[in-house]
């Protein structure tokens, strides 16, 4: 089976890999604003987290999930369109996360969530860390999914490895000399959705 990264959905051939000989799996790094889906056992997937939350959905029955990586939790009336664009929000990413999920062969009533960072890393008024994590676990309560893990707050970056066909995931704590790297990233992020908002509409995906 090959490995799918969606924006929209699920099925686009993800490049970019690399193979990773500590744990023997072919690494497939996250980025912010995007997905990742696979059923194959020698897959994992990376990515790094400040204030950012990412979300791992597992069906361990058919063996098949994937991660997301989002910047803050809802989509504004004023920025909601851009496909891009739009995917850095949870609102968005998480019902593109579990669709894409479920139309590989998962169930929602099967699916299993894992959920990953909201630290509290960008000196701002605003805890972007705490509104990401409330939001995360009201989606995985409102939905009706089950949360089987988290690991969210503090004030450390994360480095998040899945593994999709199992359902596995470790989480490293990174040393404090990697955490402007990370917030440099996410203040970019911001900026960019401050200056130049989305326009148009977001079409989520329908449940089956």
């Amino acid at each position: 089976m090959s490995l799918d990264s969606g924006r929209r959905a699920a099925g686009l051939r993800l490049g970019g890999t690399y193979y990773h000989p500590q744990f023997q799996a072919h690494a497939v790094k996250v980025l912010l604003g995007r997905h990742a889906i696979s059923d194959r056992p020698d897959v994992m997937m990376v990515t790094t987290l400040g204030s950012c939350v990412a979300a791992c959905v597992h069906d361990p029955a058919a063996g098949v999930g994937g991660m997301n990586h989002f910047l803050l939790p809802d989509v504004p009336q004023s920025d909601a369109g851009s496909v891009d664009d739009a995917a850095r929000y949870g609102a968005v990413a998480m019902e593109w996360l579990v669709n894409a999920v479920l139309l590989r062969g998962g169930r929602r009533s099967r699916l299993e969530v894992k959920v990953f960072g909201a630290a509290r890393v960008i000196a701002s008024s605003a805890d972007v860390g705490r509104r990401n994590a409330d939001f995360v676990r009201t989606y995985v309560e409102r939905e009706g999914l089950r949360l089987v893990g988290e690991d969210l707050g503090g004030n450390r970056a994360r480095r998040i490895h899945f593994f999709p066909h199992s359902g596995r995931a470790l989480r490293r704590l990174l040393r404090p000399e990697a955490l402007p790297q990370t917030v440099s990233r996410e203040m970019h992020f911001l900026s960019d959705l401050s200056a130049s908002p989305i326009e148009g509409e977001v079409e989520l995906f329908a449940e089956d």
